[in-house]
């Protein structure tokens, strides 16, 4: 007997193909449930990987303020000449070093000498003409006596003793004036003798010849203001003359610890203390700006100075320095980056994203000094704790 195998009809065609769908959907569900669970969970330990991450650590903070500075020797002198006449001798050169007291240059002295002469021959006629008023004098004295005696005995003449006293008291008047004639004598010898000595130019401090103005030959001619014959300058101290803004001025004290370099030499770094800050802006003591009654224009500059030594005389005048003052500091702060706060939340308060056990905490940090790289954690942190980088931060 033959079976023959019963071919499924169309109703449990559909069944069967209903079944085996709903497993497909089901199936392809249950990858992407969990997938997703994959991801969802994976994303947030990736981020955390990817981000940067650093430990709060201890360091120095310093505020830093910086301007510009010119550098002047510390001495500088004019040497000039205090009388009228031709250069004869200059007896140094141009970068020559001399002592206090040594002789730079020479004033042709006739005329100073001639004057000299002139002085102590008056000088002598004004003692000459006293000894004879005092010659004078005494003859007179003796007349007056006499006639005083006459007129005491009755013997002598009214008109007599009187012609005696007058030429008595008027010859002790003319001593009085050959008295008076030789001290001004006297004082035009001191004159004529200090413009000799003022024909020899010799060096007010010990220093460096910078430049020689006037040459041999010349003449020169002094009025009001002693004409410059050399620039003498003492360049083993520098003096740096900075201009401090006013938004910076508050912050600026003596004693201040700095550092500077020459834009000669940016990778030279000297170190000195400000010294002296002028407590008023240069243009107000200027008497030109003074008329225009006390107006300020433009920005507001206050001067500053300090000194450096310069014995191996590496810096030269003029020279333009970058100084960076130490106006703050705190040693071994807790630190963190400035890039590490983030939303500001008060004065001196931001938020910052801390790692704790593999997860992400915000905490609200108050912060102190700020140095525009770092900034000083008063509170909110502790060192060591792991803290994540911000991408914009809000601090400066």
């Amino acid at each position: 007997m033959t079976f023959r195998r019963a071919k499924p009809t169309s109703k449990l065609k559909n069944k069967y193909f209903s079944l085996r769908s709903r497993i497909g959907i089901s199936a392809i569900f249950l990858l992407l449930l969990v997938f997703s669970v994959h991801i969802l969970w994976r994303v947030p330990t990736q981020e955390l990987r990817e981000s940067v991450m650093l430990s709060v650590e201890r360091g120095d903070i310093e505020k830093i303020v910086m301007v510009t500075g010119i550098l002047k020797p510390s001495i500088q002198v004019n040497v000039g000449a205090q009388v009228n006449g031709q250069i004869k001798k200059l007896y140094v050169k141009q970068g020559e070093k001399v002592n206090k007291g040594d002789l730079l240059a020479e004033i042709d002295p006739t005329i100073q000498e001639s004057d000299l002469k002139n002085a102590t021959a008056q000088l002598l006629s004004a003692q000459a003409q006293k000894r004879a008023a005092e010659a004078t004098l005494i003859q007179y004295i003796k007349a007056y006596k006499r006639q005083v005696i006459m007129q005491r005995d009755g013997s002598g003449i009214r008109s007599e003793y009187e012609q005696a006293q007058a030429q008595y008291e008027a010859q002790l008047q003319q001593v009085n004036v050959n008295d008076a004639m030789i001290v001004q004598s006297e004082m035009a010898v001191q004159t004529a003798t200090a413009n000799l000595n003022f024909t020899r130019i010799v060096a007010p401090i010990s220093g460096e010849v910078l430049g020689i103005i006037a040459n041999e030959g010349q003449t020169i001619v002094s009025s009001q203001t002693a004409p410059t014959i050399l620039v003498l300058a003492n360049l083993d101290k520098m003096q740096v003359q900075t201009r401090i803004s006013e938004t910076d001025i508050q912050k600026i004290s003596p004693g201040q610890p700095l550092t500077f370099h020459v834009i000669a030499n940016p990778e030279k770094q000297y170190e000195s203390m400000m010294g002296y800050v002028q407590p008023i802006p240069p243009e107000v003591l200027d008497e030109r700006n003074n008329s225009a009654g006390g107006e300020q224009k433009g920005a507001v500059y206050y001067n500053g100075t300090f000194e450096v030594d310069n014995t191996n005389r590496e810096l030269k005048t003029s020279m333009t320095a970058r100084v960076f003052i130490r106006v703050a500091e705190v040693k071994a702060a807790l630190r963190l980056p400035i890039s590490a706060l983030g939303r500001s939340v008060g004065t001196n308060q931001y938020e910052i994203t801390v790692i704790e056990n593999g997860k992400t905490e915000v905490r609200i940090v108050k912060i102190g000094l700020n140095d525009r790289h770092f900034v000083e954690v008063i509170d909110g942190v502790k060192e060591g704790e792991q803290v994540i980088i911000q991408q914009d931060s809000t601090a400066s």
